[in-house]
């Protein structure tokens, strides 16, 4: 497959076989990752691979109790990680600067470029994957049981094995709605209305589809997607208690010292 077709059928997938991944096809996945770009090559990121079911099991409630967690053969958590470059700092005499939101932002840069790197390497090795939000939203107990040191903070999550579904490709908005040309283009009601109908439509239609979701909807007072995705999906308070969380967790960590 070229990799234009292969980037077009990206899927998340939520459902395993119990296939193990071959080390080899692991290494070589994590590999053609590490090559992402970064920033003035200081490569502030780690990589946690965790294997062992136990601890997938302990992972299964911070990950918001998705079964993936425990279906998948491996789950990989991509951190943001000044720990490693600030012992090497130290080691040489040279000053310990990346201990600030803007190191954290470089860093968490880092390691979402290589996670999509593993994750279309792994793609295109015969995985599969879906990412999970809930490794930032829940940073401070994923860290936890990672045990993940000061100077390290989990960003980007997603669990990899080989699928046993074979889901549709999701919808996308289109081009003109995503893409400016020179300077940002403020776009007016009339064509976000445009840019926004497929989605509208399709997205609708697939949350109806679940029947748990259907019931939760009809019992609500939601009439349209728009109306799901902040009453339902991503509401104000949860956005702002994972906001805190995620702030509370930078500052234990050593991210959010910004004297001069």
């Amino acid at each position: 497959m070229d990799i234009l077709s292969h980037l077009h059928s990206h899927r998340s997938i939520r459902q395993y076989t119990d296939q193990p991944i071959n080390d080899d096809i692991l290494n070589e996945v994590l590999q053609a990752g590490i090559r992402a770009s970064s920033s003035g090559n200081m490569q502030s990121y780690s990589i946690i691979v965790t294997k062992d079911k136990a601890r997938r099991e302990s992972l299964f409630e911070p990950h918001m109790q998705q079964d993936m967690v425990v279906d998948a053969p491996v789950l990989l958590t991509f951190c943001a990680d000044f720990r490693r470059m600030k012992k090497w700092l130290a080691l040489n005499d040279a000053k310990p600067n990346f201990d600030n939101f803007m190191s954290f932002m470089i860093a968490a840069i880092d390691a979402t470029l290589v996670s999509q790197n593993v994750a279309i390497a792994a793609e295109a090795k015969g995985l599969g994957l879906c990412y999970m939000g809930s490794t930032l939203a829940n940073c401070d107990k994923i860290g936890e049981i990672l045990e993940l040191p000061p100077g390290v903070v989990p960003v980007v999550g997603y669990s990899l094995g080989y699928a046993d579904e074979a889901p549709e490709t999701r919808d996308r908005l289109p081009l003109d709605g995503l893409v400016h040309n020179e300077t940002y283009h403020d776009h007016s009601d009339e064509e976000i209305q445009a840019i926004y109908h497929q989605r509208e439509t399709d997205g609708w239609k697939r949350y109806m589809s679940y029947p748990e979701l259907k019931a939760k909807i009809e019992a609500s007072d939601v009439q349209n997607l728009a109306q799901i995705y902040t009453s339902l999906k991503y509401t104000r308070e949860s956005h702002v208690g994972f906001s805190e969380t995620v702030l509370h967790y930078l500052e234990k960590q050593g991210f959010m010292n910004h004297s001069k």
